[in-house]
């Protein structure tokens, strides 16, 4: 008998991207996807493109069903999958939805500030997967004794945790650059903020009558 596969936030958004870039990818789409789906930073400061595209105010989150590769989709999905499904069970599906969502807008507008006339697409889930990482940082990680303030130790962790976070993208777009690939760094450290200040917000609105 097959095992049951658990209906979650998770799973859903897991599966929905997975067969949207197995879609473009038997069709031989991806670089029509990437135009059409993918964030333009250009495309938000008002410029026009010549080609069918969804409203660039839609695309942060589009962006997120768009991958370059196999590999690309396939480690995207294994961090999604093994910290969400985490999150999730402290926060609950519609808070990880949320995270995911407002993920996806902030990376998209990091990347916008950083370049906003930028025209090459940003695609890929990896800026709202950062958010989701940093929801899971927060919730899992051991908070520093500090201070007596347990409220300035939960503050002091979180950024503790983004100054290592944003070191790491750092280090890995270096060392990609070097490679040849073109990493969103602005994204992720984006995404990962989002992650750090929804996580206690969140927290306590689930368990606000307990």
């Amino acid at each position: 008998m097959l095992a049951r596969v658990p209906r979650t936030a998770t799973a859903a958004i897991s599966a929905l991207t997975a067969l949207s870039w197995a879609i473009t990818a038997l069709l031989g789409q991806d670089e029509a996807a990437a135009l059409a789906f993918g964030f333009i930073p250009a495309r938000l400061s008002g410029a026009a493109v010549q080609w069918a595209a969804i409203p660039a105010w839609l695309t942060p989150l589009s962006a997120t069903l768009v991958h370059s590769g196999l590999f690309h989709v396939f480690f995207n999905l294994l961090l999604l999958v093994w910290c969400g499904r985490a999150v999730e069970r402290v926060l609950g599906p519609a808070s990880l939805v949320l995270i995911y969502i407002v993920g996806a807008y902030t990376a998209a507008i990091a990347q916008w500030a950083v370049d906003p006339l930028s025209v090459t697409p940003m695609i890929g889930a990896s800026g709202a997967i950062s958010a989701v990482l940093g929801a899971f940082a927060l919730s899992f990680g051991r908070a520093r004794t500090v201070t007596r303030s347990p409220r300035f130790n939960r503050l002091f962790n979180a950024l503790w945790l983004l100054v290592a976070w944003i070191l790491l993208q750092i280090a890995i777009g270096w060392l990609a650059g070097g490679q040849g690939y073109l990493l969103a760094t602005p994204a992720h450290i984006g995404g990962f903020v989002a992650g750090l200040l929804l996580q206690r917000p969140l927290l306590m609105w689930r368990y606000r009558s307990a």
